[in-house]
């Protein structure tokens, strides 16, 4: 079950740290990230009142110098300043700049659990559509060109989801905070989590 979204809003070091954050997790060579990550990275809910209560908080930090706005496809994105960046290193080093659950360390965790609670029925259930494979296999002629068709579907989904779970338990190194996550099942051909029960 996820967990509930944050309603504390943040302190303006924690901010430089979302931002910054944001922007290592985001891998892109442009700079800049939309309102809506940086929430993301304060476990803030992306819309309501967080907004109406952070951009005032943003406008403050351009005007000190701290960050930077600009706009990338008809939105506003944030950036630290060179002196945004010295001010949220002073503030690492005193401790008062934690940010919560990082998002893709978040997927990465619900991801593991719930292969781990899944996994044995995932095994289960490829065992089943092969024997219902094996029975088609055993009509000979008398099996249908839609018979194999289905089979063919459904072999492969169980296959693709039970390679997935297999992925996420095992194989999927857990994300640092200092670097995007290259490794999501989606981005290595794998069904993403959240389609594990819709073929």
């Amino acid at each position: 079950m996820p967990t509930p979204k944050t309603t504390k809003l943040p302190t303006d070091e924690q901010l430089l740290a979302a931002i910054h954050r944001a922007e290592l997790h985001a891998g892109r060579a442009e700079s800049g990230i939309p309102l809506m990550f940086i929430k993301e990275h304060l476990d803030l809910p992306r819309r309501g009142w967080s907004k109406r209560q952070l951009r005032p908080q943003l406008d403050r930090l351009r005007s000190s110098g701290l960050v930077e706005q600009s706009r990338r496809h008809s939105r506003d994105v944030w950036t630290l300043t060179s002196v945004g960046r010295r001010r949220l290193a002073a503030a690492r080093r005193a401790g008062r700049a934690e940010l919560p659950e990082s998002p893709q360390h978040r997927v990465w965790r619900e991801a593991r659990a719930e292969a781990e609670a899944r996994i044995e029925g995932f095994r289960s259930d490829v065992h089943e559509r092969l024997n219902a494979a094996a029975g088609v296999l055993d009509a000979g002629s008398d099996a249908t060109s839609d018979a194999w068709l289905a089979t063919c579907q459904h072999v492969r989904f169980a296959c693709l989801r039970l390679a997935s779970a297999t992925y996420c338990l095992g194989e999927w190194p857990e994300p640092r905070d200092n670097s995007a996550d290259p490794s999501t099942p989606w981005k290595l051909g794998r069904l993403n989590p959240d389609r594990w029960d819709h073929p």
